[in-house]
């Protein structure tokens, strides 16, 4: 083969590669334009010092990062990650429930009990959340409900069982589909040989399915936990606003308080929980399985 033949040859190669980083070019652009750029600008404004107005006026200090220690701010944060950790230990055990009762339904079944747990979550968010004000309220069913028994006048709007009860109706999806995709691909003999050998209903679970669907429980808890730290409409609709989540500080730093630069600090402490709960999940997804007892 000649220089010649062996020059065209490459170039022939050669233009697969340049013409697939051009349609890689839009991909990477709208990731740096509106991931990376506004991820950065956050991170310069967190290190800023606020003007008198709250705007940025340049500077480099740790002082916001300093105030995040006082207990009006500590006492929200702890509180985030208390109620992070409750909804989503709820939402995985209802979730556990609810998939394995439908991978318990006939296949032609799973499909339809499916559609019935996406259905509602067409409707617009806040219309499912004024909605709940309306079930959990003093005219709503619950309050009916209790009437007869003589509690007339009840109300939870607003209260942290409201604000707890939305959260779960919230991300219960969210919750259920990675463990039902764990729970589905699970060999059904494996259940039949657990209960053959002397295993009740919850060692079945424990020795069997929980070990299996490890990495569905993962993925749903990460699922959960990263959007409860930073939902901040369900605590002002259902709990009055009175114990405010991260996402509601961050909200009324920028908005009523008008202090940029902290709340930009704010959004990199929620920042980094949130890349430690995914590095924690990832570390746990590692871990080896348990090994198999020997016959």
């Amino acid at each position: 083969m000649t220089s010649t033949t062996r020059m065209i040859h490459l170039g022939r190669r050669e233009k697969p590669k340049r013409g697939a980083l051009l349609l890689l070019v839009p991909g990477i652009a709208s990731v740096v334009l509106l991931g990376v750029l506004p991820l950065f600008i956050v991170a310069r404004n967190s290190f800023a010092v606020a003007d008198d107005y709250g705007g940025v006026t340049g500077g480099l200090t740790l002082d916001n990062y300093a105030k995040l220690l006082d207990p009006v701010y500590s006492k929200t944060l702890l509180y985030s990650l208390g109620l992070g950790v409750l909804n989503t230990v709820v939402c995985l055990v209802v979730a556990y429930l609810t998939s394995y009762y439908i991978v318990s339904r006939p296949a032609n079944r799973q499909g339809l009990l499916l559609l019935l747990v996406i259905i509602p979550f067409w409707t617009d968010f806040l219309v499912r959340t004024f909605a709940w004000i309306t079930i959990l309220g003093s005219g709503g069913p619950v309050a009916g409900v209790l009437g007869i028994f003589g509690l007339s006048g009840f109300s939870l709007i607003p209260s942290n069982v409201a604000v707890v009860l939305g959260l779960l109706y919230s991300f219960l999806p969210t919750a259920i589909f990675p463990i039902y995709a764990s729970m589905r691909s699970i060999d059904g003999s494996l259940k039949e040989a657990a209960t053959d050998l002397g295993c009740g209903w919850w060692g079945v679970h424990r020795r069997v399915i929980l070990p299996l669907s490890r990495p569905g429980i993962l993925g749903a808890a990460l699922l959960t936990f990263i959007p409860t730290m930073g939902v901040f409409v369900i605590p002002v609709l259902l709990g009055g606003g009175k114990d405010p989540l991260v996402g509601n500080l961050i909200v009324t730093l920028y908005t009523e308080f008008r202090n940029q630069p902290m709340g930009a600090a704010v959004s990199m402490v929620l920042l980094v929980l949130m890349l430690l709960s995914m590095a924690l999940i990832g570390l746990l997804l590692r871990r080896p399985s348990p090994k198999k007892p020997e016959a």
